[in-house]
């Protein structure tokens, strides 16, 4: 059955749009959290070590929705966050830079009681994961990355390969004023919809679940907040803000680290983000999805979690 199509003369609100039950109507344990002067939603489901899961672009914690039931079952608190600007947390007016959005992610960890966390991130959540664990590596007990290369590797890719420049045309369409917001949310956010079919392999999500991050893009100041972090990092490249996040960054990840990627990723090429491991000076797996595209978590979610989950459970993860 096909979802209906978000009606734009409603704008939906943070709690019917994002406070969902899993798929199957299992429920989840939904709360607010203060972290580094900002509210943010967070669905928690199970016992155990913390697995703090960060979504991308253009999605919130439902994207999530088939692994928070897998590491419940294998035995971890799991626990997915909207990031600041989307989903059920803050909409604040700035902060969207990715060290101050790396603070929110391990003040999340604080807040929930935690000493550490395996921190699972994708596209942007994976860019953040990745300057979290190198920000604050007492706080990150393991990492797992997405659909993402190091950030050094990431810039170095958008400067240097065309290949990679004309995949990630998007993100030079967010550098335009009002405009991107615009599009995002235009017919009950259509294009939301459009891209994540677009960026998916042979199996995109379903209509229903296209419909989920549709409404959830078309709560106010969603559009906005959700392309910040964008336009900083592509603006800030020649700035000294910029400049000093990526000397920032060249000290190595000293966590083990599992490094998922999918080999029909449209928006992220796999040669960008392989060679990712130069940055960390700990246990590093490089596993590439066949006939994946840029979202193998919604796409086989089983063989994902399946990866996860026995990585996460290895005591000796190998290089």
């Amino acid at each position: 059955m096909t979802a209906p199509t978000p009606d734009p003369s409603i704008p939906p609100t943070a709690a019917t749009a994002v406070r969902l039950d899993l798929p199957g109507g299992e429920a989840v344990t939904h709360r607010d959290v203060a972290a580094n002067g900002a509210r943010f939603h967070v669905a928690e489901l199970g016992d155990g070590p913390l697995v703090l899961l960060l979504h991308g672009f253009p999605q919130f914690w439902w994207t999530w929705r088939h692994q928070l039931t897998a590491l419940a079952d294998a035995g971890y608190r799991a626990v997915a966050m909207d990031l600041r600007g989307v989903g059920g947390s803050d909409r604040t007016p700035r902060g969207y830079d990715p060290a101050n959005l790396a603070l929110d992610i391990t003040g999340v960890v604080r807040s929930l009681g935690e000493p550490d966390a395996a921190l699972v991130g994708h596209d942007l959540g994976g860019y953040l994961a990745w300057t979290a664990a190198v920000m604050r590596p007492k706080l990150v007990r393991r990492l797992v990355v997405s659909s993402m290369p190091h950030p050094r590797r990431w810039r170095s890719a958008m400067l240097s390969d065309f290949g990679q420049t004309r995949a990630s045309s998007h993100i030079w369409g967010f550098q335009r004023p009002f405009v991107p917001e615009r599009q995002l949310v235009a017919d009950g956010g259509a294009l939301v919809g459009d891209l994540i079919r677009d960026w998916s392999g042979p199996r995109p999500p379903e209509e229903e679940d296209l419909a989920v991050y549709r409404r959830a893009m078309c709560i106010p100041s969603t559009a906005h907040c959700s392309i910040e972090p964008y336009r900083w990092m592509m603006r800030s490249m020649a700035r000294p803000d910029g400049l000093q996040f990526n000397r920032r960054m060249k000290r190595p990840v000293r966590v083990p680290t599992l490094h998922l990627h999918g080999s029909l990723d449209p928006v992220m090429r796999t040669r960008s983000a392989a060679g990712s491991g130069e940055y960390v000076e700990a246990p590093y797996r490089w596993r590439l999805f066949d006939g994946l595209g840029h979202f193998p978590h919604e796409e086989d979610p089983v063989a994902f979690s399946t990866e996860l989950v026995n990585w996460l459970k290895d005591p000796e993860p190998d290089r």
